[in-house]
């Protein structure tokens, strides 16, 4: 039975945290001490900094010789589990976007933030070892999964787009440019295909060099186009000016939001692994460049008002090589945002890709080349990785020879470290604050996120943890930590890669809200 004394000390370690969180919430929402701008500057303080540095921390004290066997095996199996019934219900129904929200909300919490403090005063100091294990595996193997995941999804939307059909089958190679880090759609890409004599297709992805729309084709149409102060990652919507409409859904144009302050989402950059705000790649009005490099034509280019307007005078062009008799009608170079892919697609590219079957995709080998580059650019900018992997090297050496980390060295973590808890819920609050409202995806999706997170994943833990043996405190402990809100990461992800943000967002912070009591509740019927 829990005694009060227990009560209290949980008590102890969640208050402090939600007062930091609290506090945030009413600087911003209330006190308005902060604006959007100072908010963002803080929140990559936190990214940056503070929470690798906390994350280094835990990792390089904790003893990875001792680690616990059956409760990493159950927390494995358990996340191997959801993911293998995803993945077959994803082959029958084709949803991979699905696939990756639930797979994040059910078995990714936020476990080094949240659950090293709670557990730490439910349980004991053992778990604290418990919970770096679990911090380790989710930051060197499950995040990597989920953003496998993510650039995968991102891949095929632009072969989708770029190679509709079977054009893509004929795809042998893809050349990345070292300054393109992801495919997540923050800066428009463009895509040059080649074709060899073989009948096979080199493809090479870049970054467009300007995203300006062609001035021919906007005198066309009689636009002119503003510059825009906005970020990419600010970028979510896309509005359509009234003298557009006609062109809206046949046309590829997008207008960007005008505002000139830091929309919620830019605001969230706690562990982002991009920097805000920067510099926009993003006009206003961010008119598609279509530009001659290839032979492959997208399916929005077929579209007959594309190629009314292209075709018409100071257009149309002769063929290279001065062969007149070449039309540029044939588009392999684009423009390309992946976030609003689905948004700014013509009318007949979308239902073509909808109703197509005959979609194929390039050879696994060369796909799994484009994402293993992908993803391995997107981590080395991610400080967490470093912080995760120096923290478990310096834990292996000094565990196995005893050596102890010099002072000077120490304390210049330390003093870092020892804000990092406190700012990352200081910067979970100015986030709550900087949104339009709390459950962003809605009631009914709200319900279904929270039974999922709050009743899902500590039933999936407990059924793991007792197909491996794992009894007492120890499963007691696995269930609660199953039970923890939300983790940031996969929200960050899911900005960045424009999927379902809503319903991450509306995880982190309602799941924030309703943590305490819910793992309280746990905590309670578990020691009855």
């Amino acid at each position: 039975m829990i005694s009060s004394d227990d009560f209290y000390k949980v008590m102890c370690a969640m208050v402090p945290l939600y007062f930091a969180m609290l506090l945030a919430y009413g600087s911003v929402k209330w006190w308005k001490i902060f604006s959007p701008e100072q908010c963002s500057g803080i929140n990559r303080f936190v990214a940056v900094f503070a929470v690798p540095v906390l994350s280094f921390h835990f990792i390089s004290q904790n003893n990875p010789y001792e680690m616990d066997i059956k409760f990493i095996l159950a927390d494995t199996l358990s996340k191997a589990f959801v993911l293998f019934l995803l993945s077959f219900w994803c082959i029958c129904k084709g949803e991979l976007d699905w696939l990756i929200t639930l797979f994040s909300v059910s078995s990714l919490p936020n476990t080094l933030v949240m659950g090293i403090p709670l557990l730490n005063a439910m349980y004991g100091e053992f778990t604290e070892s418990l919970m770096v294990q679990l911090v380790v595996l989710q930051c060197i193997i499950w995040y990597t999964l989920l953003l496998f995941l993510f650039e995968y999804r991102a891949a095929t939307i632009l072969i989708h787009n770029q190679f509709p059909g079977h054009t893509a089958a004929s795809i042998t190679k893809f050349e990345i440019d070292n300054d393109v880090i992801s495919l997540d759609g923050r800066d428009p890409l463009c895509t040059e295909s080649i074709i060899d004599d073989t009948g096979h297709i080199r493809v090479r992805i870049r970054r467009s060099i300007s995203s300006a729309p062609d001035s021919r084709l906007s005198s066309s149409i009689g636009l002119t186009p503003r510059a825009s102060n906005l970020s990419n990652a600010e970028i979510f919507s896309i509005n359509t000016p009234s003298r557009l409409n006609e062109f809206h859904n046949e046309l590829a144009l997008g207008y960007r939001s005008t505002s000139p302050r830091l929309s919620g989402y830019a605001s969230s950059d706690a562990y982002s692994l991009q920097p805000t705000p920067r510099a926009s790649n993003f006009n206003e009005l961010d008119i598609t460049t279509m530009t001659t490099t290839g032979v492959v034509t997208p399916s929005w280019a077929r579209s007959p008002i594309v190629k009314k307007i292209w075709q018409s005078p100071g257009i149309r062009n002769s063929g290279r090589d001065g062969n007149d008799d070449v039309v540029d009608e044939h588009i392999g170079d684009k423009d390309l945002s992946f976030r609003d892919c689905a948004k700014i697609q013509v009318q007949e590219g979308r239902d073509e890709m909808t109703t197509s079957t005959n979609q194929e995709m390039p050879r696994a080998l060369v796909m799994l080349r484009l994402i293993l580059i992908m993803v391995g650019r997107k981590l080395s900018r991610n400080p967490n990785t470093y912080s995760s992997v120096l923290g478990l090297v310096w834990s292996l050496i000094s565990f196995k020879w005893k050596v102890g980390m010099p002072s000077l060295v120490k304390y210049s973590f330390k003093i870092i470290s020892d804000a990092g808890l406190g700012m990352a819920m200081f910067s979970l609050g100015l986030f709550m604050a900087l949104q339009p409202r709390i459950i962003a995806c809605g009631t009914k999706m709200a319900l279904i996120g929270m039974a999922i997170r709050f009743v899902g994943g500590p039933l999936l833990m407990s059924t793991a943890s007792f197909v491996v043996g794992m009894r007492g405190t120890h499963l007691r402990a696995a269930i609660v930590q199953a039970a923890l809100p939300q983790g940031i990461v996969p929200f960050v992800f899911a900005r960045e890669y424009g999927l379902h943000p809503d319903i991450l967002s509306t995880g982190v912070i309602f799941g924030m809200l309703v943590s305490l009591p819910v793992t309280l509740v746990y905590y309670i019927l578990l020691g009855i």
